[in-house]
């Protein structure tokens, strides 16, 4: 299993890339990636076109996976294809980088059900029944099948929800106590509030 920190999304209303933020001492996507790698994963950052050159020498130790242009495929998706186009064996533990307040004891929960029912093609939290995709694990053979729907033509939107619903999830309640962890940050108006 691969762990990634998806960086690649555009960060409009912080107005600065959020992966870069830092408001602990590091950088988020170090955070995050750090929060992974407790689970004795591999980890990699997700990024896009963009970022590459600056991440690339702002984490060394990380390997840094660039959205592939030629998937045309746009959001998070577009870094869950991409990393499982450089490893297609591999299941994804993903977690989004503007969740700083995240844990990884939550994580290994999540990554425990993993280990013990392998059944499914993603295993993703719900807050209020409501999915947190972006803090999940994505198995490479639902990655494989969303791959082949798009290379088909029959992938109609590309919002990570939507691919959800084409994939045999095991979906995860959120206990109460961990809802602060799903915090996302979007706006300098966030940060204050956080």
């Amino acid at each position: 299993m691969q762990g990634i920190v998806l960086c690649g999304g555009k960060s409009m209303r912080m107005g600065r890339d959020k992966a870069l933020l830092n408001t602990t001492g590091i950088p988020w996507a170090q955070s995050a990636a750090n929060k992974l790698a407790q689970l004795l994963l591999q980890v990699s950052l997700s990024v896009n076109e963009e970022q590459y050159n600056i991440y690339a020498t702002a984490f060394r130790e990380n390997a840094i996976i660039k959205d592939n242009s030629s998937l045309q495929v746009y959001g998070p998706l577009s870094g869950l294809l991409s990393v499982h186009l450089q490893h297609p064996l591999e299941d994804i533990f993903v977690l989004a980088c503007d969740m700083p307040l995240m844990e990884s004891f939550v994580l290994a929960e999540l990554y425990s059900l993993y280990q013990t029912n392998k059944n499914a093609d993603a295993y993703i939290f719900t807050n209020d029944n409501e999915a947190e995709p972006l803090c999940g694990i994505y198995c490479a053979k639902g990655l494989a099948a969303i791959l082949k729907m798009h290379q088909q033509n029959k992938l109609p939107k590309h919002s990570i929800k939507f691919i959800l619903s084409q994939l045999n999830v095991q979906y995860v309640p959120i206990k109460e106590n961990q809802k602060k962890y799903f915090t996302n940050f979007n706006s300098p108006a966030d940060l204050n509030e956080g």
